[in-house]
């Protein structure tokens, strides 16, 4: 197989979790669709402002995609010196996956920032009722009923920072992929018939 044409297969998936990711972290600032919680000192959850999706899984995988993209243009990057930079340009994008991941799963582990009061703590305050709890309330759904405001925020978060993570990993793995194509891109040449 052109090792030009497996960098497309890559590139385009690549542009698709990108955007998916940036979606998330910009939509992760409004819980309950509101505005208001942006604005408000300590109302939005801490893992949401690390942009971990959109720096991380965004930004930092979106260019490499445009160059991995290049690649396998002809005329363009389409060699082997394209190739070679496209090993540094994909090790980039792991690493903005690796920081989107460890955002997200941050995220998901702490939970969401939330208008909270339970049995023990009966009076009602802003802050993270799950931090302590090592992720286990995402199997317990009676614990889901803590959060009062935004109205369903943990539902809200797990399904974000769960798509973003999903996302991250695919990011991972096509860029990793794409660091052994380059490899091969730049020892053989992009198209073994070409070579």
């Amino acid at each position: 197989m052109c090792t030009g044409a497996c960098s497309k297969f890559i590139a385009i998936p690549l542009y698709i979790l990108a955007l998916v990711s940036m979606i998330c972290n910009i939509i992760l600032f409004f819980p309950d669709f509101d505005t208001k919680y942006a604005a408000a000192e300590g109302q939005i959850t801490e893992e949401v402002k690390y942009m971990g999706g959109f720096i991380g899984g965004g930004i930092m995988v979106l260019i490499p995609a445009i160059h991995i993209h290049l690649t396998s243009a002809k005329n363009c990057c389409a060699n082997r010196c394209g190739m070679f930079l496209s090993i540094g340009f994909a090790a980039a994008g792991v690493l903005g996956a690796v920081y989107s991941l460890s955002a997200a799963a941050l995220g998901l582990s702490n939970g969401p920032t939330c208008f909270w009061s339970n049995i023990l703590s009966p009076i009602p305050k802003w802050g993270t009722p799950f931090a302590n709890s090592s992720g286990s309330y995402l199997s317990d759904k009676d614990q889901w009923s803590w959060c009062r405001v935004p109205e369903n925020v943990v539902e809200f978060n797990v399904g974000l920072f769960s798509t973003l993570l999903v996302a991250a990993c695919l990011e991972l793995v096509l860029c990793a992929i794409q660091m052994v194509n380059g490899l091969f891109g730049c020892i053989c040449g992009t198209c073994g018939k070409e070579q």
